[in-house]
Parts: structure tokens; C-alpha cells; sequence
């Protein structure tokens, strides 16, 4: 029997094989289903073809041929031989140089398979085992060329996945464009079940419900998902309506509780509506592959890199087969050639794909496939989007190297159809491509044009520019390895790197230099690795078992969980024909946590081992510490059972030969091309391996270095703003993956910074608006007052000292160099739900003081010297007439920010090791100044006339605020005229002011920029004494609250801002602050609401806007960690202001309380609705009320607390956006 894996690609479809003799086979053919050849000549019904070499003759009969991109039925191809093809009529207008398409009307693996067996179009094809990586489920997910679907959900969550986790997707985006959910249909249904699962309303029955779903199927929906609250501990009322659905017609159902039966109720219902949604397309295909192998065996690839058959297959599985079949083929590749580490590096031509390999897969529970999330195991990868297709230019300002990419058509430039510029056309031009293996004829000199076009803008040197671009890409690359490797506690120099894919093998000796790998492995057939992978893969199972239970107390029962879960996967496989004696148990594993955080970390499970220990050991080898005293929670259970397979046979490899050339030394062949650059000793395997192994080569991998180590500055600034960047953003990782809150690893309300010697900002990664700005001029504030030392860390929230509320800690940390001196800082800021205050989740609505408001941290030493000083501030935390209520959970959560700072500190000297401590406190400067110049010519096109803007706060406090040019061509942003200082919360500070002037001006300037104090430079700030610059006495007693100035007054000042400014209409204005807790416990949520309209879009619905972005948690958690009950989460329809262009709705949330609880709710926009602009309506005001059992309500005021009683509802309506432009306004085009 033929032996087959065929790999479908957006383009192309690769096939490797063995024929029945064992003989290796390879094939390739476009993935819509067509051979392409170009004609030679025409002698009537004859035609001389170029482009198809390696046919078996007569293979072609009873293919069709029609001239390539139409779309008849073509003309019949009789026979075939190597002089050509014979139609059964003559064809028309076809011509010596024109393209044709072959086909058969077959799916691409079909085609394939017959160009491989050599079985023409009007015959059977031989028995086969075809195994099958496709991406038609991905492409159909992303280009939404799905089913119909139907979406079933629990009353009261009918807009769950339109609401998500309220984030928008780009957080300097004032047209906040989401994604559609993929259901064309939604029905709510009366029934709820508890958070332990038991039922509280059993699910409603009778006729009506029928009818409703009959409706649906009426009206064209083929598919149904289902998913319902908790159902993942009860399945019963999804299995009764998925039978009620498939009585009333609906060919697929896909049902939550069956898909992932885990907690988290968002990500479930998106599985659930995504395996809908494809499942009619992917069956359909499938039935099409089936039915033209009716003699063979098919087996799919899933995206965790096993395989299944037909029968147990499901559509959310293999949204990421592609990928998983090259990292079970590097993996392969890896271990024949002696090495049990590896590192996949899938390079192709619009992204790259990267995965680590320690001997086992790692793995993903959860992964992002365009806009859907979906909940199944996945090998873990990380994608990057460069490949050679990404489009290299010059903005005018800055290089950039993709995301975006020429694609198959225009394609890069050297294909002389008028594409761009190309990492392709740079990897040819710097001499690392040979135009005569690219299997189509290319023109160099097209390239040569857009190089020289770039040229002339920049001024730069030809080389520069081609190594620049190269550095740019490798960079990003080595990134994305660091996402799968540094970042998760592994070192990449302890792997070999693997490379593959059209464009691997051109970037892999940079990309290993960069991450200090030693071996690079370039495998035979590296352009069809992914079909190698399929061929190699094996069938398995993954059984998971969710438990949710401390260690402690579940560990006696873990070993039988174990062996049911193992039994459960013998038997599946025995179902696909496999004896038991074929099967082995692969790996047995537990996900393990520290209670209350959310990431688990793989542990293995071995009989007899402590499984407490090993948590251990592992968390101290990702995070470096160990928090030791915690409870450890077991969050589900995970066993692999897989056939076992041949031993595959080692690769041998001849001497190397130390490739000492200056220039690179090119090796291609038909599928891909290996460059291996001067340092690199190359030597050859006996399966046709090439192995290289490093023995010189470039500090860092970077090419644009000279040996002085200066660097272009073009070339310089894109380099460095992704390394800065890389800074913040590990840490901002570091930090959500350490912490202990709710509020840092869901909600994630934290911020990281990078300053320089100065404390001035140089980087900040955006996680919540509220924070940009603000850490420099904390750093700078706390350098007064308290001298850096080498390895010292120093902590504070004293909103004098550039804090904002009580809550927010800052964490600051001075990177020195070897030499002693200062490179600069990194910090990081994070909300604490808990630190002391008057009432529990310290937000007390009616504070007068900063003393009442919570523990105030004023800059002290946390470390000195590297002595650890965290006893007195536990001491702090305790003491005091309000103290903090969770004193170890703050005590954690700042443990997890040192963490993080030093993790940036390490990265930022390493940097300096790298390039120097003086050019990188110039790279700094050179980035500020970078940054002021793009902001002050954006502000002299806009600020040419005096601008102002007036807001009044719910208790009538006002925020005024003038912009002006002054005569030096500075802006002048004038605050005066703003309500003195407030005699409750709503008090701001400077830092607020500076982070809501940043956040407004990156919102103007409309580029990726870095979000730098170089922003703020061009600026005169007049901020007078008052609600926005109060004066702190030294004793907190006597000082003002703050609280609501952090969240509710930073909002109308960018409200104010762009009203100045003329660019949108107001937003909701508020975060809608929501507190509850007792003395043991508290939580904070912050809930979204209506986005203002602008010129030419309406607002957004549901959604957080300007200075917050934070995720709110999801229906499920909040009920198994707290004593509520959520009735009702969804858009409060009809909010908005009406207008040309609407604003958006805002959110109703409805929730229930099950104990005695405090309960604190800080808002605004409850009198007045926020501003419409240019002639659009105001949005509606939000309101709040509170219901008892009897039904009895309440209003409650904007600000306002209470002890709530069990059975008490709290209704929250958000305000809705303003509308823009006059309504009934018709709209040009």
C-alpha cells in the first residue's frame, strides 16, 4: 500500500511518500487543485508543454485543460507523454507562452496523490494511507466562509462573544473595530446551574423552545453550538438540546461540554461556535479527499501532532495541522540526527512559525486562530509575520520589514509583475539567493529599482540598507523563539535549531547567532517538511480530566485519574483498529498552580516522585524563586497515548568542513536554500541532512554592526525600539505570569517601563493607558528623595511622588552596568484589589483623606544592596488604623514585580554588554528625540488656532483645559481654570495629567511610535494647584483622597482633550468601578461601556475605552471564586447617541449576592450623558440600582457603597457613547 502525507497550504500542497516497495516519493501541486505548465507550441489537438517534469506518461489522461485563472470547464487531455498532451478537441486561443491549468475537478491531495502513483485522471486510484494537514478550516475561519450557525446560550448572555472580555483590540485605535461573532443566529434559554454544577432552574421544555430552533433551521442554519454556563461540571441540559437539535435538522452540533469541558465560560462557547461553523465545510472536504481513496485508510493531523481517523475527527482540532506537521518533522530530524533538544524554525512566505522540543511537545490549551479562541491542544507555536514575502520599506520616518506581504501575486519585485520590495528580493540582492533555483525566471533588476527607490529616500548606502533589513527580520524572528524558550525558563543555547520551510535555511546561521545556538540542522526536503512530519507522525489521543483541587488533597487520587485517563485513550485508539500491544502511554502530566494564580506549569508525573517538589523545582526555574507556603492547586490532568513506532535510525555525518569564506556560501536545491555564513563548520548527513556548527561568526547575529560597533542610524532606531520594546514586554509577561491577583493575571492591571539615566521614559508597553507617562515622572520624583544603589529596588504608591491612587505599587529597580555606572531604570506598576482603607477592596467612595483610602507606601528601600527588606514592609501592610486586608497576597504580587524588573534589569544589561553603555543611553536619546519631532509635526497641522474644551464632572467640579501655539513653537496645554482641590476622591496628579496628554497625543500622531517622555518634550504643561495638581502633606492624614481622580477623572480629561481637539465625541467617560469583598476576601472590576463616534465611524458597543483596557473575568471564575451569582452580562441596546454617525451602546451586568458583602461603586456620567460632536446626540447616562428578593428597587448614587444583603441584585447600566454629525445625515458613498 502507498504510504502518503500531503501537506494543503494557502498556495501549494506537498506530498511525500513511499510506494509499496518503500521507494521515497515526492510531489507537488497548487492547493487549488491544478498543475501549471506554460505552453511551448500548438500542432491542433497537440500541445508541447513546459513545467511539468517528472510525470509518469499517460498520468494526465483524463485531466481537463483550460488557460490559467479561467474558470470553464476546459477541454479533455486523451493522453499524455513527454513530448506532451493530446485534447479531445483543439483548443481555442491558446498560444506558445501562455500558462494552462491541468485538472480533474479533485481536491489537491487528490491530485496530488495521482501525480505520485502515477494514476491518470480516468482511473482509481491504488490503495493508500493518506494522512492529511490542511488549512481549508483555517482559511475558511479567516476568510468566514463558514456555515450558517446557530448560537444556543443561558438567559441573559446573548451577547457573550460580542462582548468578550471587553478589551478592544488596539489601544490607540479611536475607530475600535472588533470582530462579528461567527453565528448568524443567537436563542437565550431559560435554565442555570450552579457554579458546583447541581441545578438551580431546570432547562425549559415544551414547544416554544422547538419552535424557536425550528425557526432557525428555517431560516438557513445549518450548524448549532451550544454552550451554557457550567456546564463543563454538568452536561446534561446541552446534551438535552443538542438531541432537540439534531430532531429539528441541524447537521452539526457542536456542544461546549463535549469540545472542553473546563471552566471559562467565553473561550468554551467560541470553540463550541467555531467547530460549527466549519464543520459543514470540513466534512464536506473530507467526504471529498474519503471518497477518492475508497481503498486506503485517512487519517487527519490534529494541531497537537497526532493523528485520527475520519470518525473522531473534529474541525476545532486541526486549525493548525500546517504547522504541527514541521515541528513533528524537525522533531523527527532532530532525534536521527542525535538530538533530543530542538528548536523549530518553519520560515515560509508570509510568516515564520517557531516551537520548542525538550525530548517531549510542548503544549498550549488554548490558542488564537484569527479572531477566535479556541480551546483544544495544540502544539505550542509562535508565528511571526516575516517570511519572504514581507514587504521591506521606508515609511518616511522608519524601515520596517512586514507584517505586511506581497503575497503570491503581485509577489515579491524579482518576479517582474510589479510587487514591492521583499525580504526575498534583499536575501537575493545581498547575494543569498541563486536566481536559477527559484523555479520560475525572476529579474533581478526589478529588485534593484525598489532597492534604489529606498535608497534615494534615506540616502543610505546599498549595503546598508540590504543588511538592515536582514537584521530587522532576524530580530523578529529571534523573538519569537524567545516567546517559546527564554521566556518559559529555557535557555535556546541549550538547542539545536532546525530549519525548514522556503526561507529557513536563508536566516537560520543570523537567527542561532542571535539566541547563541551552536547547531543548526537544514534537513533533506527542508521545503516539505511539513508532509514529512504527517508521514512520520503517529496516531494518538489526548485525555485531559479537569480536578481543580488543592494538592494536598487530591494527590492520593491522582494515580487512579491517571490510569482512567490512560485507559480512555487505549480504548479510542483500539476503536481506529489499534491493538493495545501497538499503544503506549507517551506522557503523563499535571497542570499545576499556586492558588489563586491563573497559569499552570506543566509538571510530569512519575509514580512515587513528589509531585510538590517537582512544582517546585519547575516554578523556580521559570520564574527564578520560589514562593514558598502556598497552597498548590491541581487544574487538570493531561495523558497522551499514542502507536507505537519503528526507532528511527541515526544520521551519521561526515567531517566538517569550517566554511571560513568572507562571503556567504549559497546550497540549493528544488524545494529550499541553505546559506551558511563565514563561522559556520558545514558537514552533510548520511539521510542528506546538512548540519552546520558554529565556530565563529557575528556577536549577536547582526550583520548591520561594523567593527567599531557602530550601526546606521535608520537601521539603529528600528533595532533598538524593538529591543527597548522586548524589555518591557518580558516583563509585562514575566510579571502576568508571577503574580498572585486576579487584578494582575485576568484583569491585567499592571504596567512596565524603561528609563533611562535620567528617569525619563524611554519605553512602556501598553498594557493600561492610565499608567503611560506617569512611571518617569515617579522615577524622578523617587531620585530626589532616595539615592540607587547596584542592587537596590525601591518601592512606593505615595501619589506625591508621581503615584496615582493607593492601589497602583510601583516597583523601580536601577540597571548598572559592570563598570558601576547607571544605564537607567525599569519599573513596574500594578493595582492590588486590597491594600488597607476604610472598607474592604480599599475604594471607599466617601474618603475625604488619602489615610482613609488605604496603607500609604511612601519611597523606601524594598532591597538595599541586595538585602532584602520585605519584613518591614509586611510590617507596614499590617499595621495602621486600616491595614490591608491580604497581606501576602500583596507581599506576592510584589514579589512578582521584582521578578519582573529583574527580568527587564538582565535584558537591559545585557544590551549594554552587547553594544556599550554609551550607545545605549544615545540609542535612548535618539528615540526621544525621534519621538518629538514625529509629535510636533503632527501638533503644527492641528494646534493652529487656539483650542478649548470645558467638562462637567456628576458633583459639578469642572475640568477646563486651553492648547495653544506660542511664539517658540511650543504647545502650551493649559489647565488653569480647573475646580480647586476636591473635598472627596476625585483628586488627580501630575502623573495622571502627563499619562492622559501621552496616551491623547499617540492617539494624533496615528503611528507605531515608541511611548516615550520625548512625546512631552515640545510641551509647556500649566498645571496649577488644584483637583489636577493637589499639594500632599506628609501626613496622609491630613492629605486629599485620590482614588477617583486615578479612574474616574482620567477619563473626562481625554474626553476633554479630543473635545478640544475636535476629534471624537465623548466616550462613556468612566470605568465604572465595582468593589465587593468582606475581610478575608475582595474583588475589583472595571466594566466597559459606549465608545464615542468620530467622522466616518460609529462607536463601538460593550467595550472599554481610552485610559483602561483591562479584561474583566470570565462569567464562570467569577462564580467559582465568589459568592455571587451573574444573571445577566450584555449590551444595553439603544445607549448610544443617535447621529450621523452613532455612538456605541454601553452594558448592562446584573449580579447577585450570595453572602453578606461590602460593596463600593465609583462612577461618573450618571446626571448627563456624554457630549455628542458635531451635531450628534449626547449618549444615554448610566444608572445603577439595587434590587431586594421582594423586587423593592433602589437608585444608588454615582458614588456610592453598601453592605448587601444574600439575595440583593446590583443592576450596573453603563453610559453609551455621543453620536457625531447631525442624524439623518446622508453619508457620501
Amino acid at each position: 500500500m502507498w504510504q502518503i502525507g500531503a501537506d494543503t497550504g494557502g498556495t501549494f500542497t506537498d506530498l511525500i511518500g513511499l510506494d509499496p516497495a518503500g521507494k521515497p516519493c515526492r510531489a507537488k501541486v497548487l492547493s487549488s487543485g491544478c498543475l501549471r505548465a506554460r505552453v511551448v507550441r500548438t500542432q491542433g489537438r497537440q500541445l508541447v508543454l513546459e513545467g511539468l517534469p517528472g510525470l509518469v506518461d499517460g498520468v494526465l489522461a483524463g485531466f481537463r485543460l483550460r488557460r490559467a485563472g479561467e474558470r470553464d470547464e476546459g477541454v479533455v487531455v486523451v493522453s499524455h507523454d513527454n513530448e506532451g498532451v493530446r485534447l479531445e478537441v483543439a483548443p481555442e486561443g491558446l498560444e506558445a507562452g501562455m500558462l494552462v491549468e491541468l485538472f480533474t475537478g479533485e481536491e489537491a491531495p487528490v491530485v496530488g496523490a495521482r501525480v505520485m502513483t502515477g494514476t491518470p485522471g480516468a482511473r482509481p486510484l491504488p490503495p493508500i494511507a493518506l494522512r492529511l494537514g490542511t488549512t481549508r478550516g483555517t482559511n475558511a475561519l479567516l476568510e468566514r466562509r463558514g456555515a450558517r450557525t446557530l448560537f444556543v446560550v443561558t438567559e441573559g448572555f446573548a451577547d457573550l462573544l460580542a462582548i468578550g472580555d471587553q478589551r478592544r483590540p488596539d489601544l490607540f485605535a479611536l475607530n475600535i473595530v472588533r470582530p462579528r461573532p461567527l453565528y448568524d443566529h443567537v436563542i437565550e434559554v431559560k435554565e442555570r446551574l450552579r457554579a458546583d454544577g447541581s441545578v438551580l432552574l431546570a432547562l425549559e421544555g415544551g414547544d416554544q423552545l422547538r419552535q424557536r430552533l425550528r425557526r432557525a433551521r428555517k431560516d438557513g442554519c445549518e450548524a448549532a453550538a451550544v454552550a451554557l454556563l457550567h456546564s463543563y461540571q454538568n452536561p446534561g441540559h446541552e446534551e438535552t438540546l443538542g438531541r432537540m437539535l439534531r430532531e429539528e435538522g441541524f447537521g452539526t452540533v457542536s456542544l461546549s461540554s463535549e469540545l472542553a469541558p473546563f471552566i471559562k465560560l467565553v473561550p468554551r462557547a467560541q470553540t463550541a461556535v467555531t467547530d460549527a461553523y466549519l464543520g459543514p465545510v470540513m466534512e464536506a472536504y473530507l467526504d471529498r479527499v474519503e471518497e477518492a481513496v475508497p481503498a486506503g485508510r485517512l487519517h487527519v493531523m490534529t494541531s497537537a501532532g497526532g493523528l485520527v481517523g475520519r470518525g473522531q475527527f473534529r474541525p476545532k482540532d486541526s486549525l493548525l495541522s500546517g504547522p504541527a506537521g514541521g515541528v513533528v518533522g524537525a522533531a523527527s530530524i532532530g532525534r536521527r540526527a542525535g538530538f533530543s533538544k530542538i528548536i523549530a524554525f518553519d520560515m515560509g512566505g508570509t510568516s515564520t512559525d517557531v516551537s520548542r522540543f525538550d525530548g517531549e511537545f510542548s503544549y498550549r490549551d488554548v490558542q488564537r486562530v484569527g479572531d477566535s479562541q479556541i480551546v483544544a491542544p495544540a502544539l505550542s507555536i509562535e508565528t511571526v509575520a516575516a517570511g519572504g514575502g514581507s514587504i521591506c520599506g521606508y515609511d518616511g520616518r522608519s524601515l520596517f520589514v512586514g507584517p505586511q506581504s506581497a503575497g503570491a501575486s503581485p509577489g515579491p519585485a524579482c518576479y517582474g509583475a510589479g510587487g514591492p520590495l521583499t525580504l526575498t528580493d534583499v536575501n537575493l540582492l545581498a547575494g543569498r539567493l541563486d536566481p536559477e533555483h527559484f523555479g520560475i525566471p525572476v529579474n533581478p533588476e526589478a529588485a534593484e529599482t525598489r532597492l534604489a527607490e529606498i535608497i534615494a529616500a534615506t540616502g543610505s548606502e546599498r549595503e546598508t540598507l540590504l543588511r538592515g533589513f536582514l537584521d530587522i527580520a532576524n530580530e523578529r524572528m529571534a523573538d519569537a523563539i524567545r516567546a517559546i524558550s527564554v521566556r518559559e525558563g529555557y535557555d535556546p543555547a541549550q538547542y539545536a535549531l532546525v530549519a525548514f520551510g522556503g526561507a529557513g535555511g536563508l536566516h537560520a546561521c543570523p537567527v542561532a547567532e542571535n539566541l547563541g545556538i551552536r547547531t543548526v540542522l537544514f534537513p533533506r526536503d527542508a521545503g516539505l517538511l511539513s508532509a514529512y512530519g504527517l508521514r512520520n507522525a503517529r496516531m494518538e489521543r489526548i485525555c485531559e480530566r479537569q480536578v481543580l483541587r488543592e494538592l494536598e488533597d487530591a494527590e492520593g487520587e491522582l494515580a487512579a485519574l491517571f490510569e482512567e485517563l490512560a485507559t480512555e485513550g487505549f480504548s479510542l485508539l483500539e476503536a481506529e483498529g489499534l491493538r493495545a500491544a501497538q499503544c503506549e502511554v507517551r506522557q503523563r502530566v499535571a497542570l499545576l498552580r499556586l492558588s489563586g494564580q491563573e497559569s499552570p506549569l506543566e509538571v510530569e508525573w512519575e509514580s512515587g516522585v513528589s509531585l510538590a517538589d517537582a512544582f517546585a523545582r519547575r516554578y523556580r526555574q521559570v520564574f527564578g524563586y520560589w514562593e514558598s507556603g502556598g497552597s498548590v492547586e491541581v487544574v487538570k490532568l493531561r495523558v497522551v497515548v499514542a502507536a507505537t513506532g519503528p526507532r528511527a535510525e541515526e544520521e551519521g555525518f561526515a567531517a566538517a568542513e569550517v566554511q571560513a569564506a568572507e562571503k556567504p556560501r549559497v546550497l540549493a536545491d528544488e524545494t529550499a536554500t541553505l546559506v551558511v555564513d563565514p563561522g559556520w563548520a558545514l558537514s552533510r548527513g548520511s539521510a542528506g541532512t546538512f548540519r552546520l556548527d558554529r565556530v565563529g561568526g557575528r556577536e549577536g547575529g547582526m550583520y548591520s554592526k561594523t567593527d567599531t560597533g557602530e550601526i546606521d542610524e535608520l537601521v539603529g532606531r528600528e533595532l533598538f525600539t524593538n529591543r527597548f520594546r522586548r524589555v518591557v514586554e518580558e516583563m509585562g509577561m514575566q510579571l502576568q505570569r508571577t503574580a498572585v491577583s486576579t487584578n494582575v493575571k485576568e484583569r491585567l492591571d499592571y504596567s512596565c517601563a524603561l528609563l533611562d539615566a535620567r528617569g525619563e521614559l524611554i519605553a512602556n508597553a501598553p498594557h493600561i493607558p492610565v499608567h503611560l507617562g506617569a512611571l518617569g515622572l515617579c522615577v524622578r520624583r523617587v531620585a530626589q528623595v532616595l539615592d540607587f544603589r547596584p542592587g537596590d529596588v525601591v518601592v512606593t504608591n505615595h501619589p506625591g511622588f508621581g503615584g496615582s491612587h493607593l492601589p497602583d505599587v510601583t516597583v523601580i529597580t536601577p540597571v548598572h552596568d559592570e563598570g558601576g555606572s547607571l544605564i537607567g531604570y525599569v519599573a513596574s506598576r500594578a493595582h492590588h484589589a486590597e491594600i488597607g482603607g476604610k472598607r474592604p477592596g480599599s475604594m471607599p467612595v466617601d474618603a475625604t483623606t488619602l489615610a482613609e483610602e488605604g496603607v500609604v507606601i511612601a519611597p523606601r528601600h524594598l532591597i538595599r544592596a541586595g538585602d532584602s527588606r520585605f519584613a518591614e514592609l509586611e510590617q507596614l501592610l499590617g499595621d495602621g488604623a486600616w491595614p490591608s486586608r491580604n497581606v501576602l497576597q500583596n507581599l506576592a504580587d510584589i514579589r512578582a514585580q521584582v521578578a519582573a524588573n529583574h527580568r527587564g534589569a538582565q535584558t537591559l544589561l545585557t544590551l549594554a554588554r552587547e553594544f556599550g553603555t554609551g550607545a545605549v543611553a544615545a540609542q535612548m536619546e535618539g528615540l526621544k528625540a525621534f519621538s518629538e519631532s514625529t509629535l510636533s509635526r503632527v501638533l503644527r497641522d492641528r494646534v493652529f488656532r487656539p483650542l478649548s474644551a470645558r467638562q462637567g464632572l456628576d458633583d459639578g467640579a469642572v475640568i477646563t483645559v486651553r492648547i495653544s501655539a506660542e511664539s517658540n513653537g511650543r504647545i502650551c496645554i493649559d489647565f488653569s481654570d480647573t475646580s480647586d482641590v476636591h473635598p472627596g476622591n476625585l483628586n488627580a496628579t501630575p502623573a495622571i495629567v502627563n499619562s492622559a496628554l501621552i496616551y491623547v497625543l499617540r492617539l494624533l500622531v496615528r503611528e507605531d511610535i515608541p511611548l516615550n517622555d520625548g512625546l512631552l518634550a515640545g510641551l509647556d504643561i500649566r498645571l496649577p494647584k488644584g483637583m489636577l495638581n493637589p499639594v500632599f502633606d506628609d501626613d496622609p492624614a491630613r492629605a486629599p483622597a485620590v482614588m477617583g481622580g486615578n479612574v474616574e477623572v482620567s477619563q473626562r480629561l481625554v474626553d476633554t482633550l479630543l473635545l478640544a481637539l475636535g476629534e471624537v465625541a465623548c466616550s462613556q467617560g468612566t470605568m465604572n468601578n465595582l468593589v465587593f469583598g468582606d475581610e478575608s476576601r475582595s474583588y475589583y472590576e472595571t466594566i466597559g461601556g459606549g465608545a464615542g463616534a468620530g467622522n466616518g465611524f460609529a462607536g463601538a458597543s460593550g467595550v472599554h475605552v481610552h485610559m483602561t483596557n483591562t479584561a474583566i473575568t470570565d462569567p464562570e471564575l467569577f462564580e467559582w471564586r465568589y459568592p455571587v451569582r451573574l444573571w445577566r452580562f450584555g449590551l444595553r441596546a439603544g445607549s448610544g447617541g443617535a447621529g450621523q454617525w452613532p455612538g456605541g451602546d454601553g452594558l448592562v451586568r446584573e449580579i447577585e449576592f450570595l453572602e453578606p458583602l461590602s460593596v463600593s461603586l465609583l462612577t461618573q456620567r450618571r446626571t448627563s450623558g456624554p457630549e455628542g460632536l458635531a451635531g450628534g446626540n449626547p449618549g444615554e447616562p448610566g444608572r445603577q440600582t439595587l434590587v431586594s428578593p421582594d423586587g423593592d428597587a433602589r437608585v444608588l448614587a454615582p458614588s456610592d457603597q453598601f453592605d448587601a444583603a444574600p439575595g440583593q441584585r446590583l443592576r450596573i447600566e453603563t453610559p453609551g457613547g455621543g453620536g457625531f454629525g447631525a442624524a439623518g445625515t446622508v453619508t457620501d458613498g
